[in-house]
């Protein structure tokens, strides 16, 4: 929305006559856009003083394009300044000049954020380059006429008080290569760079475009996050995720000639919510609908940010991605459709002292067409959750809305069941109704006997594609955070532990971090992701006494803001407030909990609860007394044997202990490759794979069918997994022969690389048909151009792995398919 417009000339007027705050004024209250701070006013008298030196020049046309607070659609941030004209090639263009009065900037280990003196305070903001780069990018994603007639937007910052050169450090050049910062004595620069790009006037015309611009997201965009989700596994939808997808897509149809229209999808942990908002993001933008991605929590979007980025630049995924308090402002039915996550986390205010706006929910409702809500009602863990389907309902009313309904049922989290989050209501004693023991539950459930121990199991469980953490209840205070970035937050002396919460500058990205392994997560930087095993460290606000939970509200840490308003509430009425703050903790510690898709370790601070926590354990334990079970006690995956393959199938081979293999047995080494990645790997490029020496290492073998010759260079390997299904089935046991010679192309291969990811285990061995393409010199032989390792598959979402001749001199073939193994071997 453009507020004030003029030509270059009547600008330099109207700030010559000391008029320039008046006519911003007149401008913003003939468009409705409320009051403005006596702080704004002043920030304009002084900064677009400053913008009339720099546009003083007769080298900058007279009749230029002058806009001013020109409010981008779909959102409540204003431009601070637009000079519009004709760059020297004759082609429009727009230079975008995002305004700071700062004296002084420091440098902080975040992308894209410094540090400087405002508000009273010395606060960390976005880098003022990013933030007139993220202005420009929306433009371009969302506006049709910036689009269609190529408009070219170049943006820029002036800090026309500062003279720190940390603003222009090296670490933010890839914003300062997008948006140059211009500072207090780099006048003439910034008139250089204007003068690059306007040196005709257009009187404004290509501004009024700019309004009446349909917004629209742009098909590079909806292209380039549609190659992304391509072959992302991440985000593949099963069962009922697949039906849910389906009712978004049918709503956001409706919802654009049938009024408002809301829908909830209810799902607990691991069931697929995100799975399915980040799809419906996706499939809206490529049809066409203005629609962003809402969550209150920052870890979530920061990590599917990361997750999605590849060839779109980080400020074009920002832009689709917001904080559930973006709201306020905006109006109605500016978007076609919000996909909300993690619903339960919306809070009534918003602002940085939660003071700003009426009710987020009723916000989010009002500024779309569609709203979508993701929601979890047992994973409510702060005093300020409001998230309910009661909450929505209202509001839909209130609106005007259609209230639709769907449910995620599908646990792919907790190992495909949803057992174990019935068992976890049982322990945590939140519903009487809950299941007591884990039989039938292929799950890893254990509570170890120190932190000590519980560390050094999570790290090594944090190996060959499996991401393992640590994290804890909000008991500790956070030290590193404030007082000392070397100090450690949660101690405990007696068993030689000490560790810190999650690194402040990584912010929502922790869980992505390879050194977050030597840090503890807490429910902030947890919810709404997942990892394949967690451990937990349940500290002193939950208790065990006499076989009883017992929540204890004040031993949680000062600095927690989960359960700020408690004591103010108690003085109302103790009992509703003890209510809610006991739900909140039990909460927590059942979201933390089901972190894990494979499993959970545990350790309890407190002795009692500690014994008490291993009972139920043991008693879960003894629920699952048949084969291929969950058996609490056994040893997770990175000391894991092959026996834990379900007994009760038939598989054409038997797996006996090495010590056990007879010399008459007609026996080869079993090799599980998701595990034994990084093992290969060693055994290839420091002793080699020589018969009888490496590939005796391995602690199993399997027995061969009796036509089947067991020859000393043979290992069998069970291949899981689609990507090879045309020719080897997901699961089948494989005949390999080791370290291979003569050609192989054309040949299926197992090899290690260590900057590829099998599709299907996420490890650098995997298992695909080998491609090689060569170039022939007439002196010196032939070198590699580039090796395909092919898939082969009818299944979805795979592709080829490609490497380069740089790459190709890395890999390793390990082995060489001879035989996919079948009952009829």
């Amino acid at each position: 929305m453009l507020v004030y417009i003029a030509d270059k000339d009547d600008f330099l007027g109207d700030v010559a006559r000391n008029r320039i705050e008046e006519r911003i004024l007149e401008a913003m209250d003939q468009r409705g856009l409320g009051r403005v701070s006596p702080a704004e006013i002043e920030s304009w008298r002084n900064s677009l003083q400053y913008m009339k030196n720099v546009l003083e020049p007769a080298t900058i046309p007279s009749d230029a394009g002058v806009a001013i607070e020109y409010r981008i659609p779909q959102t409540s941030k204003r431009i601070d300044f637009i000079l519009s004209g004709i760059d020297p090639n004759a082609r429009e263009s727009c230079v975008i000049v995002e305004l700071k009065q700062w004296q002084d900037v420091e440098t902080t280990g975040r992308d894209a954020i410094v540090a400087t003196y405002i508000g009273g305070a010395r606060r960390e903001v976005c880098h003022p380059s990013y933030q007139a780069w993220s202005y420009a990018a929306l433009l371009e994603d969302f506006n049709e006429t910036v689009q269609a007639d190529a408009i070219r937007l170049h943006p820029c910052a002036y800090l026309h008080n500062c003279t720190a050169e940390q603003v222009r450090d090296i670490r933010y050049k890839a914003h300062l290569d997008n948006a140059p910062a211009f500072l207090r004595r780099d006048v003439d620069s910034l008139q250089a760079f204007i003068r690059q790009h306007v040196r005709q006037g257009d009187r404004s015309r290509i501004l009024y475009r700019l309004e009446r611009g349909r917004i629209r997201p742009s098909k590079e965009l909806a292209n380039a996050l549609a190659s992304l989700m391509r072959g992302n596994r991440e985000f593949v939808m099963i069962d009922d995720q697949k039906v849910a997808y389906e009712a978004g897509l049918k709503v956001a149809q409706f919802g654009q000639g049938h009024g408002k229209q809301v829908l909830i999808v209810e799902g607990g942990p691991g069931s697929g919510k995100s799975v399915v908002g980040i799809n419906l993001l996706v499939e809206l933008i490529q049809r066409q609908q203005v629609t962003q991605y809402v969550t209150r929590n920052q870890a979530p979007r920061e990590v599917f940010k990361a997750r999605l980025s590849g060839t779109l630049k980080r400020t074009r995924i920002d832009n689709l991605f917001k904080g559930s308090g973006a709201y306020m402002d905006t109006e109605p039915n500016t978007f076609d459709t919000l996909i909300v996550d993690e619903a339960h986390r919306l809070n009534r205010f918003s602002g940085f002292y939660g003071n700003q706006g009426e009710n987020q929910i009723k916000e989010i409702i009002r500024a779309a067409r569609t709203s979508i809500f993701f929601i979890d009602e047992a994973q409510q863990v702060t005093w300020k959750d409001i998230g309910s389907v009661e909450e929505i309902e209202h509001w839909a009313s209130d609106q005007g809305a259609t209230v639709h309904r769907a449910t995620l049922q599908s646990q792919f989290r907790c190992n495909g069941s949803d057992g174990y989050l019935s068992w976890l209501d049982h322990v945590l004693q939140i519903r009487t109704s809950a299941r007591d023991d884990l039989a039938g539950i292929d799950y890893h459930l254990e509570v170890v006997d120190s932190p000590a121990s519980l560390r050094d199991r999570i790290r090594a469980l944090n190996s060959n594609g499996r991401k393992a953490r640590l994290v804890a209840g909000y008991c500790w205070d956070w030290v590193s955070k404030r007082n000392d970035p070397n100090a450690d937050d949660i101690c405990f002396d007696e068993y030689d532990f000490a560790m810190q919460w999650n690194l402040y500058d990584d912010g929502g990205l922790w869980l992505e971090k390879d050194h977050s392994i030597d840090q503890i997560g807490c429910i902030h930087t947890a919810q709404g992701l997942e990892l394949d095993y967690v451990g937990v460290i349940i500290g002193p606000d939950l208790i065990v006494r006499n076989g009883e939970i017992v929540t204890r509200p004040e031993k949680r840490a000062r600095m927690d803001q989960s359960l700020k308003g408690y004591q103010r509430d108690r003085k109302v009425d103790h009992e509703a407030a003890d209510r809610k703050a006991d739900r909140i903790i039990r909460n927590t510690y059942r979201t933390l909990l089901s972190r894990g898709l494979r499993g959970c370790l545990i350790w309890c601070t407190d002795a009692e609860t500690q014994a008490w926590f291993a009972e139920q354990v043991e008693h879960a334990r003894l629920g699952a007394d048949t084969p291929g079970e969950m058996i609490a006690d056994a040893q997770p995956p990175y000391e894991e044997s092959p026996t834990a393959i379900d007994e009760t199938e038939e598989h054409p081979v038997r797996l006996i202990p090495r010590d056990e293999v007879q010399p008459t047995d007609n026996a080869v080494p079993f090799v599980d490759l998701p595990v034994a990645a990084g093992a290969f790997a060693d055994f290839e490029l420091t002793a080699g794979m020589e018969p009888g020496h490496a590939l005796d290492e391995f602690e199993y073998w399997a027995k061969l069918p009796e036509h089947i010759r067991a020859l000393s260079d043979a290992f069998v390997a069970r291949i899981v997994g689609q990507s090879m299904n045309r020719c080897i089935p997901d699961g089948a046991f494989c005949l390999f022969r080791a370290n291979p010679g003569g050609t192989r192309n054309g040949k299926i291969v197992v090899v290690h690389h260590r900057d590829i990811r099998d599709p299907d285990h996420g490890g650098a061995l995997t298992v695909k048909r080998y491609q090689s393409e060569k170039v022939v010199h007439p002196d010196h032989g032939w070198h590699h151009h580039r090796i395909i390792l092919a898939c082969d598959t009818l299944a979805d979402g795979y592709e080829d792995i490609v490497l380069t001749e740089d790459q190709a001199s890395e890999l390793h073939v390990i082995g060489e398919l001879k035989e996919v193994l079948s009952d009829e071997s």
